[in-house]
């Protein structure tokens, strides 16, 4: 008998830059992931201003699921989801994010795709804004960093809000939020990017943009998440958080209190913002640190704390030890890279893989918040082969699933209130960080490659079956 909710939201994610493609039709404008040139796991992915002739942005095609989306959401039906993370294109409603009346033609392509999981039996779950921000915004704004952002933002919630109130249940505002935390969540996230061009590895790095960007992004959540209790009681809000959990590499204090500060920095601090409604005892420190002053108007505080999500949800993939010890070992990272753990084994990206780390993550997001957790991203990116025969023999992804679910059903066991699961990448796409597509995830092969070739045919991989087993038993048959 199955410990999982009997409503239990099994399924997959995606975000809409790295998978519909059809960067420039219907009257969609350029988002900053259009700007991202491809990479791989050695060369770094680059932001151009301009769109450059006969360079590949990976995120122009990506794998078209915009003329796919039929295909793909009845093969996710037939691996049984329940709900499907997506993301909507800010530039498909509003192409330079400042228009005053959204694009017909956008608002359409998303009624399409939402009515196809209702024929199916699947729940959508929308993020808001996830890694898309209009181009021109970076133009004008420098991002995030200009507080005009906050009307616009509102202007995208209420148009789609309305549009979509009978369609979308759960909401989430901002993915990974807490990437602004970071130097290189200046291009994914707050885009204080302006007049930059350069490797994405080499942002420069100015701290009082991104930390001034990330308050106008907790004033622009809240005033969406109270806009949509006040007038639309039945969404579900949520927030997205990219949890990197650490540890301590030693039983040094020194070691204790560097990984305290690295879990407030990069995990606690957004979502205290965005679950308790206010600034956490520590942001003045973080602030000192950092060298840094955010400007806050009259009535930011008392926005943050109208303003806090119904529901809380992040991404879970790796570990990190922490030290004092500069001369620790590292390990490398999707957003942030720490010491290497010597209990640990890696996947082919440097990637530290640690199924029990998500129980303990669960249990001390759990623990401080007491509101019902949704792991909205977690999967192993990996170079997946094609047999002679044309399948592709995933077991290294089955296994790594398989050991996290095991132990999200242990957090549960523990007493967390757990609502769902959606592997990352539940098909193949394009990678966020490197931006190739060598780096798979899916439960579903994609015959697109990192040189723009391939078909873009479909193809079950044998996790597909497993993991379908997997949802038809609510947990309980994970062989």
């Amino acid at each position: 008998m199955s410990v999982l909710r009997k409503d239990f939201l099994w399924g997959g994610a995606v975000a809409a830059n790295q998978l519909e493609g059809a960067w420039n039709v219907d009257g969609k404008g350029d988002s900053v992931s259009d700007h991202c040139t491809t990479g791989s796991a050695s060369t770094p992915k680059r932001v151009t201003v301009n769109i450059e002739p006969g360079t590949l942005y990976p995120s122009h095609e990506a794998i078209d699921f915009y003329h796919h989306y039929e295909e793909d959401i009845a093969l996710f039906a037939e691996m049984g989801f329940k709900t499907f993370r997506t993301s909507i294109n800010w530039t498909r409603i509003f192409p330079t994010g400042m228009e005053s009346a959204p694009n017909e033609k956008g608002l359409e392509f998303y009624d399409r795709v939402f009515d196809c999981c209702k024929k199916h039996g699947i729940e959508p779950l929308v993020t808001i804004s996830h890694y898309e921000l209009p181009y021109a915004l970076v133009d004008k704004y420098n991002g995030w960093e200009g507080r005009d952002l906050i009307e616009y933002f509102m202007n995208y919630c209420k148009a789609i809000f309305e549009r979509y109130k009978d369609k979308v249940k759960y909401w989430l505002t901002f993915n990974e939020i807490n990437s602004g935390t970071m130097p290189f969540g200046a291009i994914l996230s707050t885009g204080t990017v302006k007049g930059y061009s350069g490797l994405t590895s080499e942002v420069p790095d100015r701290p009082q943009e991104r930390f001034q960007a990330l308050h106008h992004q907790f004033v622009a959540s809240a005033k969406a998440v109270k806009y949509a209790h006040d007038h639309y009681p039945q969404f579900k809000m949520g927030n997205m958080i990219c949890f990197v959990t650490s540890y301590a590499l030693t039983c040094n204090p020194d070691d204790i209190l560097e990984n305290q500060e690295h879990m407030r920095e990069m995990n606690w601090y957004c979502s205290d913002v965005q679950v308790r409604g206010e600034y956490p005892a520590y942001a003045q420190s973080i602030w000192k640190k950092h060298g840094i002053t955010v400007k806050m108007e009259p009535g930011d505080a008392e926005i943050l704390k109208q303003g806090t999500v119904d529901f809380y949800t992040f991404s879970y993939y790796m570990s990190n030890c922490i030290s004092a010890d500069k001369n620790a070992e590292d390990s490398g990272g999707n957003l942030i890279a720490g010491k290497k753990n010597p209990y640990l084994p890696a996947s082919d990206w440097g990637w530290q893989i640690d199924p029990k780390g998500l129980r303990y993550s669960l249990n001390e997001i759990y623990d401080r918040y007491r509101i019902p957790l949704m792991v909205v991203e977690n999967g192993l990116g990996a170079y997946d082969k094609k047999e002679a025969d044309g399948s592709i023999q995933d077991d290294y992804r089955i296994d790594y699933l398989r050991q996290h679910i095991q132990q999200m059903i242990g957090a549960v066991e523990d007493g967390v209130d757990l609502m769902g699961y959606t592997p990352w990448g539940c098909i193949d796409l394009v990678s966020a960080s490197t931006g190739e597509m060598a780096k798979r995830y899916g439960f579903i092969y994609v015959e697109k490659y990192d040189d723009g070739t391939g078909d873009l045919s479909r193809k079950r991989k044998k996790s597909f079956d497993w993991y379908k087993k997997v949802i038809a038993t609510n947990g309980d048959d994970l062989s």
